[in-house]
């Protein structure tokens, strides 16, 4: 109790608050700008936590990341364009609600959601930080593999029209994923002599490029160049939103909890999180059709486990001193610098330290309540501004993003032609969600089935071998034998309905 009291006080001090709060402004500005992700915003912050106590210079890490973590989901709503890889996954959803004229009803449910699931990973967190890091590290290479299977299984089934279009948009974003130095023979792969394809496809202006490159590409073939494609809102932000957390409480618990699970899994994060739980909910819903035309348990359980996750991903790098994404690498290289060594020993020597981090994952998500509303108040003047004026600046802001990424013309070029590519596919009914977790989850997918071939010497029973590994491989086995079961059913029920 002693370490909990020093905590409260440590947190207390007007400092520690003063940079909670003007974090959590500039997390939210980062955040809202497509391109500059929460990895970015932390990144920025570094040079500043040189002249930082420890506790200050973590709080300031955690604030600006849960903030970012949301703030993607404005430019998601108002231009389908996802601020961050974390919102992406129902960012059609989320723009479909803006379509119908309810912005901000969508953005409070992100709010609300992102709150929620926020507050259980810290719970989580504060509470079983030491079991669930020693589960998660039971994990080796084939579970990895096996993880990657699901995850990509999960974005046909988050698909909407053809499952066939849904597939063949996921083998481009694979194909795409391939390009680049092979890890395990190190030779170069689709480069053609190119130095910049050596380093592979970056995500974020791919992702910038198939999103928002194609809605600009469309708006400009389009004829309505002197009104604005969307209708101003005229929903409230927090107005009905208890109704909405009782019909999806199952949808919050669930999404929340396994944000938290992927989170703790070094090298998910938050964005593979948001695409499991949307799949896991459209999966589990009664109306499974109605995902990605604007449908609240989409955004409840993808919004929910974005936060979440960002609580799981730092119980393996305060137990065990092992980044779960590169925000908690980031932390972890902070508090080195501050002579503080993340491990087991950490819950003692710095106990106090340990508990007062705790605390602050609670008042950034409690903040944001306060700080996201205005936010999304603000966002609607996006909404008011006439598209023609608009798509300029957006474009603008997709060429900074891809090139803040690469540091060159080269992202400008990967987000110029990835966004033709999403435009045509679009055109023609094939989806850009599959896409998109194709070129995320590729590297990992490969890696690791490199890495357990190697290891099982060419044996196929060194995928199942492990315990976790055989439930995993059998689960994700049988989500790929259903569809086709049943697709052999009603084919053989319809041929005997034709022979009678």
């Amino acid at each position: 109790m002693n370490n909990f009291a020093n905590a409260i006080v440590m947190v207390a001090d007007p400092s520690v608050l003063g940079v909670i709060l003007a974090s959590s402004i500039f997390g939210l500005f980062v955040g809202a700008i497509p391109g500059l992700s929460a990895t970015m915003a932390t990144a920025l912050l570094v040079p500043l936590t040189f002249f930082m106590d420890p506790l200050p210079a973590i709080a300031a890490i955690v604030s600006a990341v849960t903030m970012a973590i949301f703030a993607g989901d404005i430019p998601g709503a108002m231009l389908r364009i996802p601020g961050t890889p974390a919102s992406a996954a129902y960012v059609d959803d989320a723009y479909q609600y803006t379509l119908r004229g309810e912005a901000e009803k969508a953005l409070g449910i992100g709010l609300v959601c992102s709150v929620f699931g926020g507050m259980v990973g810290a719970i989580i967190l504060a509470t079983g930080a030491p079991f669930l890091a020693e589960f998660a590290f039971q994990f080796s290479t084939v579970e990895y593999f096996w993880l990657a299977c699901l995850g990509l299984s999960c974005s046909v089934i988050i698909s909407r029209g053809s499952p066939i279009k849904g597939l063949v948009a996921l083998l481009i974003g694979l194909f795409i994923s391939t390009i680049g130095i092979d890890v395990t023979g190190g030779f170069p792969r689709f480069t053609y002599g190119s130095y910049e394809l050596m380093g592979g496809v970056s995500f974020i202006p791919a992702m910038i490029g198939m999103f928002a490159m194609s809605e600009i590409l469309r708006f400009s073939m389009s004829k309505r160049h002197e009104k604005n494609a969307i209708p101003n809102s005229t929903s409230t932000v927090y107005g009905g939103q208890w109704k909405m957390m009782r019909d999806n409480k199952g949808n919050l618990v669930r999404g929340s909890l396994i944000g938290t699970v992927v989170g703790i899994l070094p090298g998910a994060g938050s964005d593979i999180a948001a695409w499991v739980s949307y799949a896991i909910a459209k999966k589990f819903s009664r109306t499974p059709e109605k995902f990605g035309t604007g449908h609240t348990e989409g955004l409840a359980a993808a919004g929910a486990s974005n936060n979440a996750a960002l609580g799981g991903v730092w119980i393996p790098a305060l137990v065990f001193g092992i980044p779960g994404d590169s925000v908690t690498a980031i932390a972890i290289g902070v508090l080195l610098m501050k002579g503080i060594t993340p491990g087991p020993m950490v819950f003692i020597d710095q106990a106090s330290l340990t508990y007062a981090i705790f605390l602050t994952f609670f008042i950034a998500n409690f903040l944001l309540l306060f700080l996201g509303y205005f936010a999304i108040r603000g966002s609607r003047y996006v909404v008011q501004t006439p598209a023609r004026l608009l798509m300029p600046v957006i474009l603008l802001f997709c060429m900074v993003g891809s090139f803040a990424i690469t540091n060159s013309v080269y992202g400008i070029a990967v987000m110029l032609v990835l966004g033709i590519i999403g435009f045509l596919m679009e055109e023609n009914g094939f989806p850009i969600a599959p896409t998109i977790l194709g070129i995320v989850i590729g590297p990992m997918l490969e890696d690791n089935f490199m890495a357990t071939v190697i290891k099982a010497d060419g044996g196929i029973v060194g995928f199942f071998d492990r315990p976790v590994s055989g439930v995993l491989g059998a689960f994700t086995i049988l989500i790929w034998t259903i569809p086709l079961i049943g697709m052999l059913m009603r084919r053989a029920r319809g041929q005997s309905a034709s022979t009678t």
